[in-house]
């Protein structure tokens, strides 16, 4: 065991991986020696190199460089007219029908930022029926599945991949069994895991967060390329007949499932590679823009954009740069196919720098003050570069995009109150267009308000389940001129 593992690390040039192993149990030195096996010593060296130059050379400004969408490219809800998004809708739910159409959830992360120790799809933002985002999208693929069987008549199956990580494979698969999957098939829910590299130092070592165990991190969103080839996933999808799939992140609590509008818009359109964004907040807002660089489509970082740039409007007045990236994807399965088979080993990992717990030359435990290593990771939207038909769709905030990242605690933005705050307008809305009138305390009807930037919470409770309505359709049977007393649940 120990022999086979130093063998390894001497050749990615780490042997100092295994300087405590006189200290360690004979459980502690299985786990490291496994861990060790797991890794490719040509690709683990190449690993802390690349890691230790990335630092050093840090990101060139791409300002110069960027280059705003052609509009040939791009669609959305609010510059279409009705009749065309109601043939994407249906050409959407055509595919959705014949099971052309599967969802992918990216869901490797932890919720550190949150303040938990489980995954974030088990967390509960609060609303009245205390369910989680797991749950939440669970529903709203049994929903947009029942519309499909509705609208096209039949039986159909839309299969959803989990993209787990070491961290959150085992308590997501415990989460969903002790649920029952929330209704759906279990053999249409597919979880795997995607690969974890070891977190490296300034001078390029791997570092230990215990003796015994190697400091790792999973390698991005964007590890999702490789995690199709390690679990055969491709193959899956090609046995079950899926030809289209809707590639989406945990967080966000107002994310459409396999959206037919946004796969409608994307299989008309003949495109490969697809992307919905969102218009920026403001100017600063720190999340990464879709655009051309070098004439090749990508999403640059607010960190990699000067402030003029931020900055630039159009004689409009519109921001230049104003394409919100918000990890709401589509790719057809062949161009995941050339990816995974041609593309991925030239995707370069991005550097987060990071502070790393670690053991001392003593082997004492030490939470550093200050960053002290670095994570790399790839991202999903590296490959829209090796687009050939690359289509981008806009959509409105309210309506698909809150996401949830840090603790309330944190007093800030994309915070639990502010996604469930966002959920609960968004069925306020949707109640009082299907034609409900709400009373307050005194029976007196509660004006109705639209979304005031000023205002925090809506001036009533509503929460209607995602098995009675995916985006507000089907509700007026229930809610017209019907009157309410907050809070309203609405359950199937």
């Amino acid at each position: 065991m120990f022999a086979a593992a130093e063998r390894r690390l001497a050749e990615a040039g780490q042997p100092e991986v295994l300087r405590f192993w006189a200290q360690l149990s004979e459980d502690e030195r299985g786990a490291l020696a496994a861990t060790v096996e797991q890794q490719d010593p040509a690709e683990l060296r190449a690993h802390c190199q690349a890691a230790a130059r990335a630092r050093l050379a840090g990101q060139a400004p791409l300002s110069g460089l960027m280059e705003p969408l052609p509009e040939e490219v791009i669609g959305g809800v609010s510059r279409t007219e009705a009749e065309t998004l109601r043939r994407w809708r249906e050409r959407g739910f055509q595919e959705i029908s014949k099971g052309h159409v599967a969802v992918l959830l990216l869901a490797g992360g932890q919720g550190t930022r949150l303040g938990v120790p489980y995954p974030k799809g088990m967390y509960n933002v609060g609303l009245p029926s205390g369910k989680t985002l797991y749950q939440i999208q669970a529903e709203r693929i049994r929903k947009i599945k029942q519309l499909a069987e509705e609208m096209l008549g039949g039986k159909c199956t839309l299969p959803w991949y989990i993209m787990t990580s070491e961290f959150t494979l085992e308590p997501t698969e415990r989460f969903f069994a002790r649920h029952q999957y929330f209704g759906l098939p279990q053999s249409d829910v597919v979880m795997f895991e995607q690969r974890m590299l070891p977190a490296v130092g300034f001078d390029g070592k791997i570092i230990l967060e215990g003796k015994g165990r190697i400091a790792m991190a999973p390698d991005g969103n964007g590890g999702l390329y490789r995690a199709l080839t390690d679990n055969k996933i491709l193959e899956d999808m090609d046995r079950r007949g899926v030809r289209v799939v809707h590639v989406y992140c945990v967080d966000n609590i107002l994310v459409k499932m396999a959206d037919p509008v946004f796969i409608g818009f994307c299989v008309e359109r003949g495109a490969d590679c697809g992307a919905k964004v969102v218009g920026k907040a403001y100017p600063t807002e720190p999340v990464g823009v879709v655009c051309r660089v070098n004439g090749i489509y990508q999403v640059v970082e607010y960190s990699e954009v000067s402030q003029e740039t931020v900055e630039r409007r159009n004689p409009d007045g519109q921001l230049t740069f104003n394409a919100g990236n918000i990890c709401n994807h589509f790719f057809t399965v062949e161009f995941l196919k050339s990816v995974t088979e041609e593309f991925e080993p030239k995707l370069k990992p991005h550097v987060a720098v990071k502070k790393i717990p670690y053991v001392d030359e003593e082997g004492n435990y030490v939470k550093p003050e200050k960053a002290n290593g670095i994570k790399m990771e790839k991202f999903v939207f590296d490959v829209f570069q090796f687009s050939t038909r690359f289509a981008v769709f806009e959509v409105l905030r309210e309506d698909e995009f809150s996401p949830l990242k840090n603790a309330e605690s944190t007093g800030g933005k994309d915070m639990p109150s502010t996604a469930r705050r966002a959920l609960l307008w968004q069925h306020y809305r949707w109640a009082v267009q299907a034609g409900a009138h709400f009373l307050d305390s005194k029976n007196n009807r509660v004006p109705v308000l639209s979304q005031l930037q000023e205002m925090e919470d809506p001036p009533v409770v509503c929460e209607i389940s995602p098995l009675i309505s995916c985006e507000g359709e089907g509700l007026e049977e229930r809610l017209k001129d019907q009157e309410f007393h907050s809070p309203l649940l609405l359950t199937e």
